[in-house]
Order: structure tokens, then C-alpha cells, then sequence
């Protein structure tokens, strides 16, 4: 079950910070959104990234090898990686709908699941 439950905190975790980062870049699209400063989307992104940090952290603790969970410190960063990358099509394609997906995006994600592979690899 950690891997799993490390995996569904990592992409809650996820999707939490691509708002952050990405999400007030379409506040335009949102009337009472439109007219707020630097300062007001620098707040509501840190209020955002701190859900993000309510995930990731636990995230982090239970799938750690050195805490008992399944995974290397290179193998969650790996995860987090094609998590982040995954989530972040997901929401640019279907949420805020300024991208397509095109082949060498498909491309780069098989690339990412080679990576994986030789990241989690016994030799």
C-alpha cells in the first residue's frame, strides 16, 4: 500500500502545485481575478503550494526507503519528475485548454518511462 498511497500523494501534491505555478497565468479568463496585482497572486500561489507541501511531505515520508516505504531518494525524485510532468499535461490540455498534445511531447514522455527504467533497475 506505500507505494501506492506515495503515488496518490505525489500527484495530489502535484496538481496543487501546477496551480501554483502555472494557475495565474488564467486568471484573466476569471472576471473577479482579473485586476489583482503581483503581490495578490504571489499570496494566492504560496497559499496554494502550501497544499502542495501538505501533500508532498507525507508523500515523501512513506514512500522513503529510510523510513520503511519502497523507494530510493533518486526513485521518488524520478516519480515526482513523471508525476509532475503527467499532471501538468493533464491540466494544460484539459483545464486550462491552451495546449495540444503533439508527438514530441508523446516523444519526451516515453523518454521520461526509459528514464524510469534505468532509474529503478537492479544492476
Amino acid at each position: 500500500m506505500k507505494p501506492i498511497y506515495t503515488i496518490l500523494l505525489l500527484s495530489l501534491s502535484n496538481l496543487f502545485m501546477t496551480f501554483a505555478w502555472y494557475g495565474h497565468l488564467y486568471f484573466k479568463k476569471i472576471t473577479w481575478l482579473q485586476k489583482l496585482g503581483l503581490v495578490s497572486v504571489i499570496l494566492i500561489s504560496w497559499g496554494l503550494a502550501f497544499f502542495e507541501y501538505i501533500f508532498q511531505v507525507p508523500a515523501n515520508k512513506i514512500g522513503f526507503q529510510g523510513n520503511g516505504g519502497p523507494f530510493s531518494l533518486f526513485e521518488l525524485k524520478t516519480l515526482q519528475e513523471v508525476i509532475s510532468l503527467t499532471v501538468f499535461t493533464l491540466v494544460s490540455v484539459y483545464v486550462f485548454k491552451s495546449e495540444r498534445l503533439a508527438w514530441n511531447h508523446v516523444v519526451g514522455f516515453v523518454l521520461l518511462v526509459l528514464a524510469v527504467f534505468f532509474v529503478f533497475k537492479k544492476w
